[in-house]
């Protein structure tokens, strides 16, 4: 197939490089013109403008995924191509927006006839190997002309063992991609799923500071250990109740460098997390652990311990987030 991409920053690029991998054709463009420039010596169209982009685009109905971080710029470019595309074509959101953003996008954009997919894509820098876990929403007949792309995208079965009794349930989830529901339903999905991340990250920082803590001179000495971080997290790693990804990165980062001295404990939260409190206020919904672990990133923000260096590290090692020096803005809703 063919498609359009813009935004060409830790994931957009890599979407488009795991796409042409896979045979399709992108036509991208990114206000950085290096960007461009290295995405079209991989095979890609380089367009010097969203005009260009949608003149470039000649299959029928025309895709455009935009990989933008959620806000404003996301709005803008939105808006932009709904005034260059027609009747028929589609636009992806793939960023994290928020989902009632999708809903009234996708009203302005169905009034036009061009249709609105919101697509929450999780993998952060390691997608083009690993490939992308995604949750989408929108109209069926756009999500199905869609699916050579989410197919090209997902991660596949791999090497995962089936679950039992999941005959009769959509098998485009053992692959890695769902269509999860109507407009706003996929981010929808990816918004609770960064809010569960938030919980299981504090759960290992917070692990990993008491374990780092056991040879406090505060403690009797014959209940003073000293406990090696790297070998705990390599260890858990191997057959543990606990393994998981986000484990894999805190062991990397550990085996480094177990003091992690290159992070300051500075946490920054991306939006999602408090719009899942947010949803389950709405719901009613008890939600203890994960808004506790977002008002941990914000006491961060104040005074460090160990246990934000940890949660630094990993938010490096999936999603190349750097540290920000001083207090982040608030995410914005539209």
């Amino acid at each position: 197939m063919e498609i359009g991409i813009v935004g060409l920053g830790r994931m957009g690029g890599n979407i488009a490089r795991r796409l042409m991998h896979a045979g399709h054709r992108c036509v991208v463009f990114d206000a950085n013109p290096a960007a461009r420039a290295d995405l079209k010596e991989s095979g890609a169209t380089d367009a010097s403008s969203l005009d260009l982009l949608a003149q470039s685009l000649a299959e029928r109905p025309r895709a455009v995924w935009v990989m933008l971080p959620a806000g404003r710029i996301t709005e803008e470019t939105i808006a932009r191509l709904a005034m260059l595309l027609g009747a028929g074509d589609i636009v992806i959101d793939g960023g994290n927006s928020y989902y009632k953003d999708d809903i009234r996008r996708g009203k302005l954009l169905a009034a036009k006839g061009i249709r609105y997919v919101d697509c929450g894509t999780s993998g952060g820098i390691w997608g083009l190997d690993r490939g992308y876990c995604m949750m989408i929403g929108g109209p069926k007949e756009a999500v199905d002309h869609l699916d050579p792309i989410f197919s090209a995208l997902a991660p596949g079965s791999g090497d995962i063992p089936r679950t039992p009794g999941r005959e009769g349930h959509d098998g485009r989830a053992e692959r890695g991609y769902i269509h999860a529901g109507p407009t706003g339903a996929g981010h929808f999905v990816k918004m609770i799923h960064n809010g569960i991340e938030y919980g299981l990250m504090q759960a290992y920082a917070e692990g990993f500071d008491i374990l780092r803590n056991r040879s406090s001179e505060a403690l009797p000495p014959e209940e003073r250990f000293s406990l090696s971080l790297p070998d705990i997290a390599e260890v858990w790693r191997r057959g543990s109740v606990i393994s998981s990804w986000l484990l894999d990165l805190s062991a990397i980062a550990l085996a480094r460098d177990p003091e992690l001295a290159a992070f300051s404990g500075f946490v920054e939260d991306s939006g999602e997390g408090r719009w899942t409190i947010e949803a389950a206020i709405e719901e009613a919904v008890p939600a203890d652990v994960l808004s506790t672990a977002l008002y941990a990133r914000f006491r961060s923000r104040r005074e460090h311990t160990f246990a934000e260096k940890l949660l630094s590290a990993m938010r490096f090692g999936f999603g190349g987030h750097v540290e920000a020096r001083e207090p982040a803005a608030e995410p914005t809703k539209k």
